[in-house]
């Protein structure tokens, strides 16, 4: 099991090894601090960032593609790791995110799974987004500076001395809003397959995900002190010559990007506000800096800034989820059919009568279906082809249908449950689930349903937390009693 994590900290160095330099690559290179400090608390900080807060941007891209297979996570990690090493060799600083997005569309393609087009349509804008608001937020914020360092005098050695706690602070900022946002695309593809139990340490309990996180997060660290220099400079010198001041407002203005689309108690007060709330998704460090950059260049009228450059960059991003879906697709028919090993678990889909029965309590007319009921059709993409040419649904109802139709055996024994520790659950839950005990479910939503009215602890709320906790804690049921 080990053994299949080792491509997903191949990733997390990698990442380290690109992405630090969007958190202190300025500071470095106009050398208001020196590399090893800024890796010392690059290091720390993007590993709280991911143990702490990683959870949530994790969750929008396991449903961009369920890599339900411990072999095939390792691939997805495995072409997302080799795509931005090759990018980082060239010395370019390219997007973890776009390589994991590609990788998981290979393994989509490869093992006959959907793409969530709502997953991927949201964080697909947000490669468009994310550079834009950074040049937003770094525009303003440099004027403001400017503003405060005129009206209150501020002398030119005083001026370097806060520049430089600036950046510090802009940098431990970064790096943990970096391991927050980035650690999904480390080692989200194995939190579903990896069936860690918590486990307890100084009255403080981690989950399972919470110990891949901080493997990852561990693996970006090392990334960060061996490999990471030479990125730093073209980050910091390449696209715009900044000042110390100029640097620091960048790095803030990246770290709050980065921030914003991975903080869950941020969405929860915009959300209880009836504000509009940022996707929890993981948004590219290196679009973030580089949109932060060229705010300030245009700031400056936008002369010096070294179009060929970001021309070079830009190139990056887009080839780089190609290349990441190639290696995954290649990858997986080589270890599938060389090595033998199991890259997907076949998930097939019926209609039969619990499942249409769903599907009408829901409002949706089932009688264009009939020609479908209990054909048992060998995967998403093939039962979507039929089920469409019958009844045309829009994108949520087409999502019900599919969750009502998939197949997945399940069967409560008592040796299963003898299994499960009592801990990795409340006392009204671990009851609530011996209580069905014997009982066989054909479908996930069936047991999620039982359990849902045995305790209302396994019901869902509109608490984003509670959700995110109770639906990594079905997860782990599913994967614990399925035959």
């Amino acid at each position: 099991m080990f053994g299949f994590f080792s491509s997903g900290l191949f990733l997390g160095w990698s990442l380290g090894a690109n992405d630090a330099s969007n958190v202190f690559g300025t500071a470095v290179a106009s050398r208001m601090i020196r590399f090893r400090t800024a890796a010392l608390y690059c290091s720390i900080f993007v590993i709280l960032g991911a143990v702490i807060s990683g959870a949530g941007a994790s969750h929008t891209l396991g449903k961009l593609g369920d890599v339900n297979a411990v072999a095939g996570a390792f691939i997805v990690a495995f072409a997302a790791a080799m795509s931005v090493y090759l990018m980082t060799l060239a010395r370019f600083p390219v997007s973890t995110s776009q390589a994991i997005v590609g990788a998981i569309i290979g393994w989509n393609m490869f093992s006959g799974s959907l793409t969530d087009m709502s997953s991927l349509t949201k964080i697909v804008s947000t490669w468009i987004i994310c550079p834009l608001l950074a040049a937003g937020i770094s525009m303003p914020l440099y004027l403001m500076t400017g503003v405060v360092v005129r009206r209150f005098g501020i002398h030119m050695f005083k001026l370097d001395a806060l520049t430089r706690w600036s950046l510090l602070g802009a940098g431990i900022f970064g790096s943990y809003s970096l391991g927050a946002n980035n650690i999904a695309n480390v080692m989200g593809v194995f939190v579903p397959v990896a069936h860690l139990s918590d486990i307890s340490l100084l009255g403080i309990t981690f989950s399972g995900a919470q110990q891949l996180f901080l493997l990852g997060g561990i693996a970006i660290a090392i990334g960060v002190f061996t490999f990471s220099k030479r990125v730093m400079l073209t980050v910091g010198k390449g696209i715009f010559d900044l000042s110390p001041v100029m640097a620091a407002v960048v790095v803030w203005s990246h770290s709050i990007v980065l921030f914003l689309f991975s903080s869950v108690a941020l969405e929860s007060w915009l959300k209880e506000h009836g504000l509009p709330q940022f996707p929890l998704v993981p948004v590219s460090s290196s679009q973030a800096i580089v949109g932060a950059v060229i705010g300030i260049g245009l700031l400056k009228g936008g002369k010096s800034i070294r179009w060929k450059t970001v021309a070079g960059i830009t190139s990056g991003w887009v080839t780089t989820p190609i290349i990441a879906a190639l290696i995954s697709l290649f990858s997986l028919f080589f270890l599938q059919n060389v090595f033998q090993q199991d890259t997907f678990r076949k998930v097939e889909y019926m209609l039969d009568n619990e499942a249409v029965a769903r599907i009408e309590e829901s409002g949706i007319d089932t009688k264009n279906l009939e020609p479908l009921l209990r054909q048992q059709l060998p995967n998403g993409v093939t039962f979507k082809k039929e089920m469409e040419k019958l009844l045309p649904l829009d994108e949520k109802s087409l999502d019900l249908v599919m969750e009502a139709a998939e197949i997945d055996n399940l069967e409560i024994s008592p040796e299963a449950l003898g299994e499960i520790k009592s801990q990795s659950m409340s006392r009204k839950q671990f009851k609530a689930l011996t209580k069905l005990s014997g009982r066989v479910f054909s479908h996930r939503w069936q047991l999620a349903a039982a359990l849902a009215e045995q305790s209302q602890e396994f019901q869902f709320k509109e608490n984003e937390e509670h959700n995110a906790r109770l639906n990594s804690l079905l997860n782990r049921l599913y994967n614990q009693f399925r035959q």
